[in-house]
């Protein structure tokens, strides 16, 4: 599986932004797929992820009631709506999607990755 994510830029504090990941060579049905972020300086972390096997969307609690994440399996695309963005929102985003379909928080859990794409929030 090739993980492509885009949609990323510098917006406004309060801001929303709407990121991609496209993926080829496989389908992403029965995968999990999550999306983490990398600020500088600290470790990736989780902010949602998509679990087919235990039926549900999941997220950090930093982003709950302000990033939806979603799946359209026609187009084999997964996004995030991030709204009411924020400063600490600003890090690399990367989508990744894992083998078991289960879905955890964990990075090292998943073994396809995206390139990462920048998102940047500033006044």
């Amino acid at each position: 599986v090739q993980l492509q994510a885009s949609g990323g830029g510098l917006a406004q504090p309060g801001d929303s932004l709407r990121l991609s990941c496209a993926a080829s060579g496989s389908t992403l049905d029965w995968n999990a797929v999550g999306w983490f972020r990398q600020a500088p300086g600290k470790e990736r972390e989780a902010v949602s992820t998509i679990s087919p096997s235990r039926m549900g969307t999941y997220y950090a609690d930093s982003v709950k009631g302000r990033f939806t994440m979603s799946r359209d399996k026609a187009k084999n695309t997964v996004y995030l709506q991030m709204n009411v963005l924020k400063p600490e929102d600003t890090a690399v985003y990367y989508c990744a999607a894992d083998r078991t379909g289960w879905g955890t928080f964990d990075p090292n859990d998943y073994v396809f990755w995206g390139q990462g794409t920048q998102v940047t929030v500033s006044s």
